[in-house]
């Protein structure tokens, strides 16, 4: 498909369909017929940055995979990073208590008393999860000083990796920040923009990862708790088992699992046992049980 610049970029039937079974294939994402004008318009972009010309080069050369930049910049353009500071926060709540003790004892029970406690966000977006996480811990979580914590976080977009190392956010990612956190936490970084201390951004490793990738996956080990919030609802069913079982795969036998409040591992996989917490619904992994 080619266009000029009185007419608009549009896919045919036949090269979306090819499209979309190519990318569920690559990131186990399914767009539907519905959403032909955002993929249009971002499939354009890439055409267009590429200097391919038409649809047809540019995802010949995309399927070739001799330029892997092509399948990055695609995948930073079609995924959605809508995220905010402390979203869904009685799910950090129910994170500080019960989940946190339960861990701990664990961790006693299994001779490593002292951590570390391991903490996954996937996927983080710009980092706003795992920087919450970490504000939390050490606002309200007292054994913050005598355990050793690891929070790791990972995306497929490498563009929203980037922005999540540098740590500079809006007013919009700031508004459910409490000022004097604000103020322990940040510095004003000009045009309305702050930027989260070295020391916080230091304590996020991040990661470039696909949920659905199982070799990439099991690269993750031993987490004690993850987040994995809105993101299985982009995927189809044999896509979220994937993910579900890549998820069971990274975490310790006993470790819990939070998804978005949107989203329930029980119409997907039955691996992980519900566990009614008083904030709410978290998924654990049974002791000793294999997918």
């Amino acid at each position: 498909m080619t266009s000029t610049a009185t007419e608009p970029f549009r896919l045919s039937d036949a090269e979306f369909e090819r499209f979309r079974e190519y990318f569920y294939k690559r990131t186990g994402i399914q767009f539907t017929p519905g959403k032909r004008y955002f993929v249009d318009k971002r499939i354009e972009a890439c055409v267009r940055a590429s200097g391919h010309g038409t649809f047809a080069a540019w995802f010949g050369a995309l399927r070739v995979g001799d330029q892997p930049q092509l399948l990055q910049e695609l995948t930073n353009q079609l995924t959605v990073n809508e995220t905010y500071f402390l979203r869904e926060d009685y799910q950090f709540d129910a994170l500080l208590d019960p989940v946190l003790p339960r861990v701990l004892a664990e961790h006693t029970r299994a001779g490593r008393p002292n951590g570390p406690v391991k903490i996954l966000s996937l996927p983080c977006s710009t980092g706003e999860e795992p920087y919450s996480i970490a504000i939390r811990l050490l606002e309200e979580w007292p054994q913050i000083d005598r355990v050793d914590v690891e929070i790791h976080a990972a995306d497929i977009d490498s563009d929203v990796l980037a922005r999540a190392r540098h740590g500079s956010y809006g007013a919009r990612s700031l508004q459910r920040v409490p000022k004097p956190w604000l103020d322990r936490h940040f510095h004003a970084a000009g045009a309305g923009r702050y930027q989260i201390d070295e020391a916080i951004r230091g304590a996020v490793t991040f990661h470039r990862v696909n949920v659905c990738d199982t070799p990439a996956m099991r690269k993750f080990t031993d987490f004690d708790v993850v987040f994995c919030r809105n993101v299985l609802i982009y995927f189809d069913e044999l896509s979220s088992r994937r993910a579900a079982e890549n998820l069971f795969g990274v975490m310790r036998p006993g470790g819990y699992l939070f998804l978005g409040h949107a989203e329930s591992m029980s119409r997907i996989s039955p691996i992980f046992v519900p566990e009614r917490l008083p904030q709410g619904i978290a998924y654990q992994r049974p002791t000793g049980a294999r997918p």
